[in-house]
């Protein structure tokens, strides 16, 4: 087959094509509104004029070759990839030419119609604020429930949105939209969810912020931490943020002391790093720190000598404390080399 023909069998089967694409969009009519489908059906024939242009033109250079006798064999393959790249530019100019103007729901017919990219067509509804259209494009075309759920979102579908949160398995999400419809008892209920299953997993620290952000229950909060601390699982980062949510510094100074007093030897390490933070905050507290400090230090001296370098954050501008932790860890060295 030569170029000549391939070209006259490529514009026959257009006109088909044009044909049934017509027919196609009348039909849309039982099921659209009037001026959508004209809409639709204005960009087609601006698309169908386009490509008969290009055709033509390409017929014409193919008789203007032939009559010199060129382009003989292999050109066939060359003149198809010519065709459809052409064609494709088109498109691509016309979506971008929409897309310029604003015509955001265009510019995507183009890209899905036209160019077959439902992906890019979502997107171009997403861009164009076209919420709903967007959500539909990626969960029917592109089976993306994620990106349909973000959609229907943002277009305050919260239903939508909560349903396929739901088959996605985003517990928190579901509570997050829930809120947004003021329904609290429901927003808990999976909310209570997300905190169990932190729970399972040991990270009380996320269940407590769940408990003490969302949820408003910051009793709960303090109980979840103080659980962590107790049963060791990230005992400093609970125990840390426990004292963190004690804002009255009488209050605080209480419970620094009350737990210390039920802390197991083999953990009081752990409170010593927690108790610097502490120390830090007010001078109210500095008394009560460096007591607790001072004895956690004299227990584990024997065992652990370089804890006696602690001492320096419990008292920082004395400067005779400093000396008598240098004299110390000088006087130890000579016994050891003795």
């Amino acid at each position: 087959m030569n170029r000549q023909k391939f070209t006259e069998k490529f514009m026959a089967a257009f006109f088909i094509l044009v044909i049934i694409k017509v027919i196609g969009i009348i039909a849309q009519l039982f099921h659209e509104s009037f001026w959508s489908v004209i809409g639709t059906l204005v960009v087609f024939v601006i698309i169908a004029l386009i490509i008969l242009a290009v055709l033509l033109q390409l017929e014409k250079k193919e008789k203007n070759s032939s009559r010199t006798g060129g382009g003989k064999g292999g050109g066939n393959f060359y003149l198809e990839a010519s065709v459809f790249d052409k064609i494709r530019n088109k498109y691509e100019t016309l979506a971008q030419q929409y897309i310029s103007e604003k015509d955001y729901r265009r510019a995507a017919k183009v890209y899905m119609n036209l160019l077959r990219d439902y992906y890019r067509g979502a997107k171009t509804f997403e861009e164009g604020g076209l919420y709903n259209e967007a959500a539909v494009i990626y969960l029917n075309k592109l089976k993306n429930k994620s990106e349909a759920a973000h959609c229907y979102e943002k277009a305050k579908q919260y239903k939508k949105a909560i349903d396929l949160y739901k088959e996605l398995g985003q517990k928190e999400k579901v509570g997050d939209l829930y809120l947004q419809m003021n329904d609290r008892h429901q927003a808990n209920t999976y909310y209570q969810m997300v905190v169990d299953d932190y729970v399972k997993n040991n990270q009380m620290v996320k269940g407590s912020l769940i408990y003490r952000k969302k949820m408003e229950m910051p009793d709960a909060a303090q109980e979840i931490l103080l659980k962590g601390w107790e049963e060791d699982h990230d005992a400093f980062n609970c125990l840390n943020n426990y004292f963190a949510n004690i804002f009255e510094v009488n209050k605080l100074d209480r419970k620094i002391q009350e737990i210390y007093r039920n802390t197991p030897s083999e953990k009081k390490i752990t409170y010593l790093e927690a108790l610097k933070h502490e120390f830090k905050k007010d001078p109210k507290l500095q008394s009560t720190t460096r007591n607790i400090a001072y004895e956690i230090i004299a227990e584990k001296i024997a065992t652990r000598s370089e804890i006696v370098n602690e001492l320096k954050h419990f008292n920082p501008d004395d400067e005779v404390i400093l000396k008598d932790i240098s004299r110390y860890k000088t006087g130890r060295n000579r016994m050891f080399r003795n």
